[in-house]
C-alpha cells in the first residue's frame, strides 16, 4: 500500500461497513461514516507507522479492489507474540471473485513468515457470512466476546484464532 492510495482504501473500508453490516449496526452509524474522514486517519497513520503495521492491497488491471492490515495483537494495548487481522475488505461489487482469500492467505503467510504462533481478528457475531469466510481459511472462535458501542447500541463481537504454521 502507498500513500496515494489511502482514498480508495478508505472508499473500500466505509463502502464495505456500509454493505456488510447493513443488517449488524445502526443506520445511523453508518451513514455517519465518511470516505474524507478514513482517507485522512490512514493518511494519518501511514505517516507515523513503525513498520509493525502491515498494509496489504489487492489490484487488478491498476485498479485497487481489497485492502487487509495486520500487525501485533492488541490485548488492551499490550503486545503479545501473536499477529491480529486488524481488518479486510474487498469492494463491494467484487465480493465472491477470491480477493478477499488472497489478502488473507497472504496475510496468514506473512505473519507466520515473521514467526507469530497465532492470527487472531475480531468479527460482528452476528456477520454469517465473514465468519463462514474465517471459518473455511482455518480460523476458529476461541471463546472470547467483546462488545462494540455502534451509537449506542452494543454490538458483540467474537474473536477468532487460528494457529499459524512455522516458517519453512
Amino acid at each position: 500500500m502507498t500513500l496515494a492510495d489511502c482514498g480508495r482504501v478508505a472508499e473500500i473500508r466505509v463502502r464495505g461497513w456500509q454493505t456488510a453490516y447493513r443488517d449488524l449496526i445502526p443506520r445511523s452509524y453508518l451513514d455517519a461514516l465518511s470516505v474524507a474522514a478514513d482517507a485522512e486517519r490512514h493518511r494519518a497513520r501511514f505517516g507515523r507507522s513503525d513498520g509493525s503495521v502491515v498494509n496489504l492491497v489487492a489490484e487488478e488491471d491498476g485498479e485497487l479492489l481489497g485492502w487487509a492490515c495486520h500487525g501485533p495483537f492488541r490485548d488492551r494495548e499490550v503486545r503479545t507474540g501473536d499477529a491480529e487481522l486488524y481488518a479486510i475488505y474487498v469492494d463491494p461489487g467484487r465480493y465472491g471473485g477470491g480477493i478477499g482469500q488472497a489478502l488473507l492467505r497472504e496475510a496468514v503467510r506473512q505473519c507466520a513468515y515473521a514467526g507469530h504462533p497465532r492470527m487472531l481478528l475480531w468479527v460482528l457475531k452476528g456477520n454469517a457470512r465473514a465468519r463462514r469466510f474465517y471459518e473455511r481459511a482455518g480460523f476458529r472462535a476461541d471463546g472470547a466476546e467483546e462488545l462494540f458501542d455502534a451509537d449506542g447500541a452494543l454490538v458483540p463481537e467474537v474473536r477468532y484464532a487460528r494457529d499459524l504454521a512455522p516458517a519453512g
